[in-house]
């Protein structure tokens, strides 16, 4: 009896790989043995396919069943192999047709009953098949919606194998099944963060729009009570709606991380503030089996927080650097090497010394001077070198508070606007290169087609003559001065957006 074949994919982060599965039914003892380097989830689908498919009104021969999966060297996991091993044997039984199933790509796992759960994974999956040419998609009803965004694929939704095996030519009567539905988004109005809000804290509010319009990774230090983390959660509310492709992507890694979802794609940025407790596999991404994005991930096209930064682990910080430079996360396992989207901005919030209070005009700092320099140490000055803007915040007196009373605050909306329209201005000069934001440029951009004349540069020349500044954070200091020209709508950037860059990196001017 000739083997019969059909498709599935494998995920190791967001790229995947077109799996054949090929099911040969051989005339000696009953057995049922699943080959191809699975992990134990998927070892486990002998289980889920015997008594599924004996509850969808078939029966697998009494013989040995031999699967196979190829390329039998890459690593395989989880349980969305179910549905296409199913077919696969009863394909190879005679039980529907051998063309039809060869001609899909089936994703989904198995119930006993022989319903199809939702599965994570099912977005990246079904773009991987459309790359590899194989548009045609047989997914679980409750993963539906998703797999429909990817364009150019054929979505077949089914609710069960019984239906799967009569779409491909069984002999069954239609029989109405109650499918499995993915779980529900939670019906919570996200509160409204604007960054009005913000009181007595104009030069954060400023540092905030510049980061935004540019793209910049920011940090703030400042004692406790001071609106560090109230700063930071209305940064994604001043951010520029996400494109389709970001919302896309966005949306891949979200599915992977087994995130439900809504039915529509989320134009919005994400944001995302893992506890200081967090550990580089949940901040980076990993895990045991199927290598799952962390919280860098599923911050991709939006806000990392990092609050009380000190107060996580330095290999957890220092894991950041490699994402925050190249603006992707790769993580090696022995037989496999997963990449995840980095492309997120980072905000870091610290307190000056363990108690808080160093530097504070209204506190008393009682830490001695070996703490506080090892309390600030656990933030490497590589990590450091690679945040754009860098900023003191101190508390908010009375006088701030009565001052800010009559003065008109923007609005989270019109701080938007402001920054799509430099967004704009920067991917408009930008146009001809691989780039749409200042901080993606390099600093052989910036010495060549972006160079300026040395008269605006020269502050940060001597800055950098006497030591004061790295050439990565020369560079850096350009990226944001080219944000701060693209917000007040000049050609290039002049001496004093140079000078405001370099506060803003360091607290000192030229």
């Amino acid at each position: 009896m000739p083997v019969a074949r059909t498709w599935a994919l494998a995920l190791i982060g967001l790229d995947g790989t077109l799996i054949e599965v090929e099911a040969d039914i051989s005339a000696q003892l009953p057995a049922f043995v699943i080959i191809g380097l699975g992990d134990r989830s998927l070892r486990e689908a002998e289980g889920r396919v015997r008594q599924a498919v004996s509850n969808s009104g078939c029966r697998l021969a009494a013989r040995r069943i031999t699967v196979n999966l190829s390329p039998a060297s890459l690593p395989k996991h989880g349980a969305g192999f179910d549905l296409a091993i199913a077919l696969a044997c009863l394909a190879a039984d005679g039980v529907i047709d051998r063309a039809s199933v060869d001609q899909v790509v089936h994703i989904g796992e198995l119930g006993l009953d022989g319903r199809l759960r939702p599965t994570p994974g099912v977005l990246p999956a079904v773009r991987a098949a459309v790359r590899e040419g194989r548009s045609t998609v047989m997914v679980p009803v409750a993963n539906a919606d998703e797999a429909r965004l990817v364009p150019g694929a054929d979505i077949i939704a089914v609710p069960s194998l019984r239906d799967a095996a009569i779409h491909h030519g069984a002999d069954l009567a239609a029989r109405p099944v109650e499918a499995i539905t993915a779980p529900p988004v939670p019906d919570v109005e996200p509160e409204s963060l604007d960054i009005a809000d913000v009181i007595g804290q104009s030069d954060a509010v400023d540092a905030l729009e510049t980061a935004a319009a540019g793209g910049h990774h920011l940090m703030m230090l400042g004692p406790p009570g001071s609106g560090k983390t109230m700063i930071a959660e209305r940064l994604p509310g001043i951010l520029p709606d996400l494109s389709i492709d970001e919302a896309l992507e966005t949306a891949s890694v979200g599915s992977l991380a087994g995130q439900p979802f809504g039915g529509a794609l989320r134009l919005r940025p994400g944001y995302e503030a893992p506890h200081h407790t967090a550990t580089a596999a949940a901040i980076i991404g990993g895990g045991s089996g199927t290598i799952r994005p962390g919280a860098a991930a599923r911050a991709v096209n939006g806000v990392l927080f990092l609050d009380e930064a000190p107060e996580f682990d330095r290999t957890v910080l220092d894991a950041l650097r490699q994402p925050l430079e190249s603006g992707i996360i790769t993580i090696h396992r022995a037989h496999a090497v997963a990449r995840f989207p980095g492309r997120f901005q980072l905000v870091i919030a610290a307190n000056p010394c363990p108690c808080g209070q160093y530097g504070a005009a209204d506190g008393h700092c009682t830490c001695p001077p070996a703490s506080i320099r090892r309390y600030l140490g656990r933030l490497s000055g590589p990590l450091r070198d690679r945040v754009d803007i860098q900023l003191s915040v101190s508390r908010v007196s009375a006088a701030h508070l009565q001052a800010s009373a009559s003065v008109d605050r923007p609005r989270s909306s019109d701080v938007r606007a402001r920054v799509t329209e430099a967004r704009a201005r920067a991917a408009e000069r930008l146009r001809s290169t691989p780039w749409t934001r200042n901080s993606e440029v390099t600093g052989a951009w910036l010495r060549g087609d972006g160079a300026v004349p040395r008269s605006v540069t020269a502050g940060i020349d001597r800055a950098l003559e006497r030591g004061s500044l790295t050439m990565r954070g020369y560079d850096r200091v350009l990226r944001v001065a080219w944000t701060i020209s693209d917000l007040a709508g000049t050609e290039q950037p002049t001496a004093e957006h140079v000078g405001k860059a370099l506060y803003l990196r360091k607290g000192m001017t030229p």
